[in-house]
């Protein structure tokens, strides 16, 4: 209990975070949908800003999972074909989100939500019958939307999402692929959100490493439930939770 005191969190905040870290969890290891649905609640909770340097260090803890699980299936050809462009949208979402207001950053993070949202609805309702440009423009301006939506509201799942299915991955290398780019992604903004930002402090450090067995769990019930479930019930239900979530940001 001392440990919970220390970071003046009210029960509300504290129940949304211990859903939020089982949520993260989950999605590294299971159902990659299920993080969207964490980033506009936690911002409304938190702030727009403060709760990205809150979610970082939680999403690398997930990712140390993730890629310990799926190591062996990455494809580094790939990884490396995008980085660079990924690179120039990290620079112009750290340049943007140092220049506006809480509100403002809250709206940003709800739009990049939107267009995530409007991504998975998209390639859900086209499936085997999706279409992906195979052109250099367009892992050029993927790789650029990558690394804004990552740096503004850790949301570039959906849109990374679409490059793999441009490059034809299959179910593993998929999931290993992306666990590799995130964990880099991540890493790297780290000393820009310290740095820059300032929303990265001791405090969201201790908060993420008293998170670690929330995130446990999630996981391992992700790599449970990845291998027998068909998870387009779920993936709707996140879909539908995460659009409520986003108009509430916008409010």
């Amino acid at each position: 209990m001392e440990f919970l005191h220390t970071f003046n969190l009210t029960i509300f905040q504290w129940s949304w975070f211990f859903v939020g870290a089982l949520m993260i969890g989950f999605s590294k290891t299971g159902i990659s949908g299920f993080l969207i649905l964490v980033i506009p609640i936690l911002a409304d909770v938190f702030g727009g800003r403060e709760s990205t340097g809150i979610i970082l260090p939680m999403l690398i803890v997930g990712d140390l999972f993730a890629v310990w699980y799926y190591h062996r299936h990455t494809e580094w050809s790939n990884i490396k074909k995008l980085l660079p462009w990924t690179v120039v949208g990290l620079a112009l979402g750290l340049t943007v989100g140092k220049y506006i207001n809480d509100s403002q950053f809250k709206t940003l993070i709800a739009i990049m939500v939107l267009i995530c949202l409007i991504i998975l609805v998209y390639t859900e309702m086209k499936g085997e019958r999706l279409n992906v440009p195979k052109k250099f423009w367009f892992y050029a301006l993927i790789g650029i939307l990558v690394g804004f939506a990552s740096m503004i509201g850790n949301v570039a799942g959906p849109i990374f999402t679409l490059y793999l299915l441009a490059s034809d991955f299959k179910k593993n290398d998929f999931m290993g692929t992306t666990a590799w780019f995130f964990l880099i992604i991540n890493l790297a903004k780290v000393p820009l959100q310290i740095f820059v930002w300032h929303n990265i402090t001791m405090k969201s450090i201790l908060l993420a490493g008293g998170m670690i067995p929330a995130i446990t769990i999630g996981a391992l019930v992700g790599v449970a439930i990845i291998k027998k479930l068909d998870d387009k019930f779920f993936r709707n239900i996140v879909i539908a939770i995460t659009a409520l979530a986003t108009i509430k940001l916008f409010i």
